[in-house]
């Protein structure tokens, strides 16, 4: 396939969900764009780095660049899910969503814009029940754009994590999920094993395959994960994200020990 043929793929299959779902662009400044100042995307690196979501999210999305929205969705995502406060999570999900779909429309040639739009659609997934998720083909709409990712740039570990998880989950999630959608559990143990040998000291690679292996091995998966977590819990805490996930290892590990 040659590039011009490879880049619009994505952009007409994100257009195709796009309309199935009756999603609609938001006319000017999102929930925090109106508030940014002219800022550099180092500016916004910076602040998501330090923790500050919001300002990264702010930042990213007025500079109306393709990478611009991605960090924002980036940003928005997390934060909706590791600090929102209830009240405020689903606008923050809304405003993740609907800057991922604009860093999907600004430039198609972006593997990480489809792997922000996943994302936000993702925490969107975990702070809904199964029924509406479902029903919405949140689902699908994740699987595609990840697809779209990898498709772009085939070795794009986080894309590839985050599909290992997504065949994990929907296996997981019953036998409804896995007719509509094909969950596969020998693809996402496939997929985890490649997104680890190509970051093989990335802490989130280390604990998204943990939590899941006991259901994918149940013979030694269990034994692996608490290996997994014990060396992601030695790594060094590289960004505020990170952190995050620093936390949820040591949690992890310590439910184990009461097990």
């Amino acid at each position: 396939m040659n590039p011009s043929a490879r880049a619009s793929a994505p952009a007409n299959r994100f257009a195709h969900l796009a309309a199935s779902a009756g999603l609609a662009m938001l006319a000017g400044p999102g929930l925090l764009a109106a508030t940014a100042g002219a800022q550099s995307y180092e500016d916004a690196r910076a602040a998501y780095l330090e923790g500050r979501f919001l300002d990264a999210a702010a930042h990213g999305e007025a500079l109306g660049t393709s990478e611009g929205y991605a960090l924002a969705a980036r940003s928005l995502a997390i934060y909706a899910h590791y600090v929102a406060t209830d009240e405020e999570r689903k606008a923050v999900i809304d405003q993740a969503i609907r800057v991922g779909e604009e860093a999907v429309l600004a430039d198609s040639t972006n593997p990480e814009a489809f792997y922000q739009a996943a994302h936000a659609y993702g925490r969107f997934a975990q702070h809904n029940g199964k029924v509406a998720v479902l029903r919405k083909g949140t689902m699908g709409k994740i699987r595609d754009l990840l697809e779209a990712a990898i498709a772009l740039e085939p070795g794009f570990a986080e894309a590839i994590l985050a599909l290992g998880g997504w065949h994990a989950d929907v296996h997981d999630a019953g036998r409804m999920a896995r007719w509509m959608y094909g969950g596969d559990r020998e693809k996402a143990v496939e997929l985890f094993e490649r997104a680890l040998e190509m970051m093989p000291d990335s802490r989130v690679a280390l604990y998204e395959y943990a939590v899941r292996l006991p259901k994918l091995d149940k013979d030694g998966g269990g034994e692996r994960a608490g290996r997994l977590l014990a060396k992601a819990s030695e790594l060094h805490v590289a960004d505020a994200y990170d952190g995050f996930i620093q936390e949820l290892v040591l949690a992890e590990l310590a439910a184990r020990e009461g097990r």
